[in-house]
């Protein structure tokens, strides 16, 4: 193994998470949920800081980091909306938004070209009130916090159609000037 694998690496862990976590969820056992998602979250960190730092990108890192991070959300959002900690309508801007995502960027490497994914300001602010939407749930359930999340619900569903909405321009502009060429 080089060190330059060592990103990969931590995605592999990180996709290795996501089963726990959606299991632990969905068996009330939001403590250990809620650690286990702390730590993904953490590895997500330490691979992107180490594949930007030393320049240890690769094109299965470009596949398996996203591939991660969307599994872990995904997972956890519909293992919380399964046990109705968060609301369907919600769940449904969230995972449509990565189905659309995960749909568009298919779309252009079959009908247009290979791609180097580019996450936007608003993208990447979406992922962070997602992470703390996620956090907050299980946090509340793990130590019975009272709080109210109907403020950070009405944001997570603000941010995924805005940032979707962005992609689909973005990615729609840029197919057809690559239709063009």
């Amino acid at each position: 193994m080089r060190p330059r694998d060592i990103p990969n690496l931590i995605s592999i862990f990180r996709l290795l998470l996501v089963p726990p976590v959606v299991l632990l969820i969905l068996a009330d056992q939001y403590l250990a949920g809620l650690a286990l998602f702390f730590i993904a979250g953490l590895s997500d960190a330490v691979d992107g800081f180490l594949a930007k730092r030393y320049s240890w990108t690769s094109e299965l890192g470009g596949f398996l980091d996203p591939l991660a991070d969307k599994l872990l959300m995904v997972g956890a959002v519909l293992a919380l909306a399964s046990k109705g900690l968060i609301p369907l309508w919600l769940t449904a801007l969230i995972v449509l938004r990565d189905v659309i995502i995960v749909g568009g960027a298919l779309g252009y490497l079959f009908f247009i070209g290979r791609f180097q994914a580019e996450p936007t300001l608003i993208s990447k602010f979406n992922t962070g009130v997602l992470i703390a939407l996620v956090l907050a749930v299980i946090a509340v359930q793990a130590f019975g916090w009272s709080f109210q999340l109907q403020p950070l619900f009405l944001l997570c569903g603000l941010t995924s159609m805005v940032s979707g909405g962005d992609y689909v321009v973005r990615w729609g502009r840029r197919a057809q000037a690559g239709r063009r060429r």
